[in-house]
């Protein structure tokens, strides 16, 4: 089973966010908004941490490390289709678990 994070499995062009937007399937968190995107062949996974949320980049990139190990980890058991998670709040160390859980939370929901 693989466990990697390649190319394949990311959002890397805008338009590949825009159309993950456009269809405003979200779902909200304490710390994270989850988009949903078109089915494909695989889940792909798209982050944005914006400065707003955490001013330092060294802040947003942990952010975003910690957002793809649990994708990383789990890909294997989510749907087929687009994924953006966007940070609505900094979290840090001692908040990650909680963040993992949210994010497990949300993606198990019901459409909204």
């Amino acid at each position: 089973m693989n466990q990697g994070f390649s190319k394949t499995e990311r959002l890397l062009k805008t338009d590949e966010f825009s159309s993950v937007f456009a269809l405003r399937r979200s779902r909200h968190g304490r710390y994270l908004q989850v988009l949903l995107g078109e089915a494909q062949e695989h889940p792909r996974l798209g982050l944005v941490v914006a400065k707003k949320v955490a001013k330092r980049a060294h802040e947003r990139n942990y952010m975003k490390r910690v957002l793809r190990e649990w994708f990383r980890l789990h890909k294997h058991g989510l749907p087929a289709q687009d994924i953006v998670v966007r940070a609505k709040m900094k979290f840090e160390q001692e908040d990650f678990q909680a963040v993992w859980q949210e994010l497990q939370r949300l993606l198990n929901q019901k459409a909204s």
